[in-house]
């Protein structure tokens, strides 16, 4: 086999692996039947939410875990049902456990679905918080939900990505084998003695 075909097949694998990261992105479905980045508002009726940092951590998305504190922090909510789009809602952001208000948006309609709220400073300290969301319809009960999240994690890595690392890591390991006759002979040596 040339090198040519094995870096066709070295760069089919790494885009099936690309592609499959983005998947699992929020935790491997298509809806939300998995996914852990999501109110549940009713039954069947959810509002998505993703957290940024983008000072800190540019290129990452999170959910449940914030890794750092008093940073530039947003907060993405997405209604994945139409008729959430007329209603009123507020959003807050307390302190656990004892309830301190760290960020407060006033009740307003959000037409286009998305919310965005930016806390510059993110949130003062590491541990635990709650996001709540109320819903005001024109007609019927308030919709109340709840969802936690800790900050001052520090950063992570997730499966996803220790994978693809791995497969760079073994895939240039792979092409210096192939390309260099000096390292190909220690692996074959190496790999005759594991044989023995």
């Amino acid at each position: 086999m040339n090198t040519a075909k094995i870096f066709r097949k070295g760069l089919l694998v790494f885009l099936g692996l690309a592609l499959s990261a983005s998947v699992w992105a929020h935790g491997g479905a298509a809806g939300t039947d998995t996914d852990q980045c999501k109110f549940e508002l009713e039954p069947t009726h959810w509002i998505h939410y993703t957290a940024y940092q983008p000072v800190a951590y540019s290129a990452e998305e999170f959910c449940g875990k914030l890794p750092g504190t008093n940073t530039k922090t947003q907060l993405v909510f997405d209604y994945q049902d139409m008729r959430y789009r007329n209603m009123t809602v507020e959003f807050e952001v307390t302190k656990e456990p004892e309830g301190t208000q760290v960020f407060f948006l006033p009740a307003a309609k959000h037409k286009n679905g998305t919310v965005n709220l930016e806390l510059p400073n993110g949130v003062p300290d590491p541990g635990k918080y709650l996001i709540h969301i109320t819903l005001v319809p024109d007609q019927g009960d308030r919709l109340d939900a709840h969802m936690g999240f800790t900050a001052g994690t520090g950063p992570a890595t997730s499966g996803t990505s220790l994978l693809l690392y791995a497969f760079f890591a073994f895939a240039g390991l792979y092409i210096l084998y192939l390309s260099h006759a000096g390292f190909k002979s220690a692996i074959d040596k190496m790999i005759g003695k594991a044989k023995a």
